[in-house]
């Protein structure tokens, strides 16, 4: 007797959610209030947010100051087209900016997300190789990168399920491998190896790969890739999307190598993840590649929303956030509690990899099946959801990203659930 195959349930919203298989989660949890580290359902159920919503959210939700500023510049310019005009809140944000960036970093262009702002400095580099009469176009890429999901930014990170459908469209990069402990000789003689062969740039997310697993490594690596970039004239494009605005302990990853790179890309953390906004700065030199009465050298890109004012408003409040208040103690803070609750796990057979970059912590879950869509994922997913926290692993990866106000007793909950977790597991 055959039977017909269960159908699954149809999602009641005509919402199309991202990274979100329908089919198997038909219902999305329903939020109405967010205040510090914690959200809140409208039925009142607060919900530890233990990934800063997806790594923008940094001082804490609704974080007064900013939101205040959001407030203010409403009432005074929403909008305006940033071709031809400016406005003041982003002539004062991008003062800031110049201000507390490496030194070297002169020029700003803004966008509104990760993966823009990652699309713009591939263009910038291409542009400038062209511009200055030697045009190159190879790009040299790190294995397990992730760097966006628009067609560039997809093209210079991981091959996979993310981009597998969209495969025909991708340009062809070159790849180094992830500089493994103990393997870092290989990463280093392989981009040795590329960058003698001219390639246009090499781009890196810096100590570590976000959706990649969190996989991290030192910055003495990472000022030694800048190295070998410099001595063959490689533009380094640093992917700060994720690692700036303190996640690893200082104001931004490459601090920590010692290295400015040439292009570097900001995000997430930039409005204290309020509100929508990227930059994309460079160095003079690539500025002045494309500074010309000859209009065919001009930078062709926009984005309707070009430093939205309120958004740059924002950004501005953030900064004076960072500027007057004590962040840094706040991220020494979590770094120290952090490291305290990780070391219930390093001896425990049941994880492996257990690590730690600034604010950052992950570990692996011994499991049968691992990788970004092993079934242990949404079984894990599912199981936090049912004790309040928002923890999205990556596969078999649990990593713990909260916003710099959360309590001790909001980690202790957070760390007694993982544990609860891998007995589940068991």
């Amino acid at each position: 007797m055959s039977t017909t195959p269960k159908q699954p349930t149809r999602p009641a919203s005509p919402i199309w959610h991202p990274f979100t298989q329908h089919a198997l989660q038909p219902e999305m949890t329903m939020i109405s209030r967010g205040e510090g580290a914690y959200l809140y359902t409208p039925e009142g159920t607060r919900i530890i947010d233990a990934i800063s919503s997806w790594w923008v959210v940094t001082h804490g939700h609704r974080y007064a100051p900013i939101i205040e500023a959001i407030k203010a510049q409403a009432d005074q310019l929403d909008q305006v087209i940033f071709a031809g005009f400016t406005h003041p809140p982003a002539e004062a944000l991008a003062a800031d900016l110049v201000a507390v960036t490496p030194e070297g970093l002169d020029h700003i262009f803004f966008s509104d997300s990760g993966s823009t702002c990652v699309e713009v400095a591939l263009k910038m580099a291409l542009g400038y190789w062209r511009n200055i009469g030697k045009p190159r176009s190879r790009i040299v890429v790190m294995e397990g990168s992730y760097h966006g999901d628009t067609i560039g930014t997809m093209s210079v990170g991981e091959r996979g399920v993310f981009n597998a459908a969209y495969a025909p469209l991708l340009f062809d990069v070159a790849q180094v491998p992830f500089p493994e402990k103990g393997r870092e000789a290989e990463t280093l003689k392989a981009l040795e190896v590329l960058c003698a062969e001219e390639p246009a740039a090499f781009i890196v997310e810096p100590l570590i790969l976000g959706s990649g697993g969190m996989k991290m490594y030192g910055p003495d690596v990472l000022a030694a890739m800048k190295r070998i970039c410099e001595a063959h004239g490689v533009l380094f494009i640093a992917d700060e999307v994720m690692t700036g605005w303190g996640r690893t302990g200082t104001l931004f990853a490459c601090e920590q190598a010692g290295i400015v790179p040439d292009i570097a890309c900001y995000s997430k953390g930039l409005t204290g993840g309020s509100i929508p906004l990227a930059i994309t700065m460079c160095r003079r030199e690539i500025f002045d590649a494309h500074y010309s009465e000859d209009r065919t050298r001009t930078f062709y890109h926009s984005s309707s929303y070009t430093a939205n004012p309120i958004a740059c408003a924002a950004g501005h409040a953030n900064l004076q956030v960072w500027r007057n208040e004590p962040v840094r103690e706040r991220i020494e803070k979590l770094k120290t509690m952090q490291a305290t609750h990780l070391e219930r796990f390093r001896d425990d057979a049941r994880f492996s990899d257990v690590r730690q970059c600034g604010t950052i912590t992950a570990m692996d879950l011994k499991v049968g099946d691992a990788g970004y869509l092993a079934d242990v994922g949404p079984r894990l997913r599912a199981f936090f959801a049912e004790r309040q926290l928002l923890l999205r692993p990556l596969g078999n990866t649990l990593y713990v990203m909260p916003p710099y106000c959360v309590t001790h007793e909001d980690l202790d909950t957070i760390y007694d659930a993982i544990a609860a977790a891998a007995d589940m597991m068991a």
